[in-house]
């Protein structure tokens, strides 16, 4: 069976070309005479490979030596607890920006370990714009936000400015890699790897090695991300295997021509189904204000909700999956993460047109 289009909002597409180099070495990984999953963490083999893979980072996105990387586990949902955990003292508050499903559960999730202010938020427009925060504490733990959200398709085309000293905290985890990234804005990045940069299984990390030496809270080691960087995130048994196709699509990025290069690419497949469906007439919409549109996440309703069933039976006859909406939203929903190409987009549009047509 050739291989369909993937549009789904994660697990996601990951490249081809990774994914025939992980089916190539699955037995023998560089040599070994087993696969990359088979070996120990604590072995020299995976120590290089860990240590190559920090290097590729450090090159894609220009992190400077006073960021740590970690690779951790428990997905971004983990991590809304976590990060006050490891941030903020007990009493202290924190200041989160909330603009769609994520970044309201990264709130309430961190509620029990931080006094949350929610400084703003655009619920009151069904996130369909994004919020403007004009009260921020100077004395916060920190300010958190969400870049992209994936379920409303709306995302940041701006990093907001934290107060001097509060260092800013950005759930990356459908954007990251998408674009050119100035880390040196952030004190602490968070990425779920099935977006934009492996499979499941896997959260991407870059903080600020001062954030590590704040004195929080009494917990397990295995919970301080001081800890977790102590032992080059090997401080218990990582996925190994994840950790793996992270590298190798970071690999690929790098001969993409980097962030810049992929975001130009972005923006080319955005533009292309965002202008098929303000050119159709009121057929297909997207109720996203303009300046708050997603480029990862696009989602768009029919003009009759009674075809969704028809479109997404009609869109996978013609190889293309995952374009079903959230349950929270309907309609449908395209993800234009890195590894989806722009002949995917085109094969998609091409797709929507000619049922609009079919069934007008």
């Amino acid at each position: 069976m050739a291989r369909v289009w993937n549009f789904s909002a994660g697990p996601a597409a990951l490249p081809e070309t990774v994914l025939r180099q992980a089916q190539a070495e699955l037995l023998d990984w560089r040599g070994q005479g087993a696969s990359v999953m088979e070996l120990s963490h604590r072995g020299k083999p995976f120590m290089q490979l860990a240590a190559e893979i920090d290097r590729d980072i450090r090159e894609l996105a220009a992190i400077p030596d006073d960021y740590a990387i970690l690779f951790l586990q428990g997905g971004a949902t983990q991590h809304f607890a976590q990060i006050p955990m490891n941030l903020a003292a007990e009493g202290d508050s924190a200041d989160y920006l909330v603009s769609g499903h994520w970044s309201d559960k990264a709130a309430h999730e961190a509620a029990p370990y931080v006094n949350v202010r929610v400084v703003a938020s655009s619920a009151g427009d069904d996130y369909r714009t994004l919020p403007e925060a004009s009260d921020l504490d100077p004395r916060a733990a920190y300010l958190h936000y969400t870049p992209n959200e994936t379920i409303h398709g709306v995302e940041f085309s701006d990093i907001p400015a934290a107060p001097e000293g509060v260092p800013l905290v950005a759930d990356m985890s459908s954007d990251i890699f998408s674009q050119p990234l100035d880390v040196s804005r952030f004190g602490l990045v968070y990425a779920g790897a099935q977006k934009n940069l492996g499979p499941s299984g896997v959260v991407l990390m870059i903080i600020r090695r001062d954030l590590l030496d704040r004195a929080t809270r009494p917990m397990a080691n295995i919970f301080r991300y001081a800890g977790q960087a102590e032992r080059d995130s090997m401080l218990n048994t990582p996925n190994t295997w994840g950790w793996y196709l992270a590298g190798l699509t970071v690999k690929w990025l790098l001969e993409q021509g980097g962030l810049a290069a992929i975001g130009e690419r972005n923006r080319a497949k955005a533009e292309l189904l965002y202008r098929t469906i303000d050119g159709s007439d009121g057929y297909y919409r997207n109720d996203v204000d303009v300046a708050a549109r997603s480029r990862m996440n696009v989602r768009f309703n029919l003009h009759d909700a009674a075809l969704d069933a028809l479109f997404l039976q009609e869109s996978e006859a013609a190889g293309m999956i995952g374009l079903k909406g959230h349950r929270v939203l309907g309609g449908m929903r395209a993800s234009l993460y890195n590894a989806v190409p722009l002949d995917a987009v085109e094969a998609l549009v091409a797709f929507m047109r000619d049922f609009a047509q079919r069934h007008g």
